[in-house]
């Protein structure tokens, strides 16, 4: 949530004409993560959970690239503090999702029933711009 309330004061300097362009997916983009952490949670599985935590961090690598735009257009400065929190939330999204596939892969352990996850791709531990 925090991250949703700096992107909107981020984004404020944007000029004018950039209102329905950069400034709305940017602020689209930082609200979609939380609230896609928020859907997964309420969901009855830990592997839609994850499906949702991985669509909150695309949406994150998505907001980074955008940051990284609006920097090269001149709209802003480069925010230290605010590549700081994207890396923040980056990383605690990634720690939850190894937390939960461990969890996940520990019950499919003990009950080699379970169905194994539709995804079998690494996940990332850093964001796109920290590569």
């Amino acid at each position: 949530m925090d991250l949703v309330v700096a992107i909107y004061r981020f984004s404020t300097s944007f000029p004018e004409a950039e209102r329905f362009g950069l400034t709305a997916q940017m602020r689209k983009a930082a609200a979609s993560v939380p609230s896609n952490i928020a859907e997964g949670a309420a969901r009855r599985s830990t592997r839609e959970y994850l499906r949702f935590l991985s669509i909150a961090r695309g949406s994150l690598a998505e907001l980074d690239t955008q940051r990284q735009i609006a920097v090269r257009l001149g709209f802003t400065e480069p925010s230290s503090p605010l590549n700081d929190l994207i890396d923040r939330v980056f990383a605690k999204l990634t720690g939850l999702m190894n937390v939960l596939e461990k969890r996940d892969e520990s019950s499919r352990a003990r009950n080699p029933a379970l169905p194994t996850p539709d995804s079998q791709f690494p996940i990332p531990d850093r964001p796109p711009h920290a590569r």
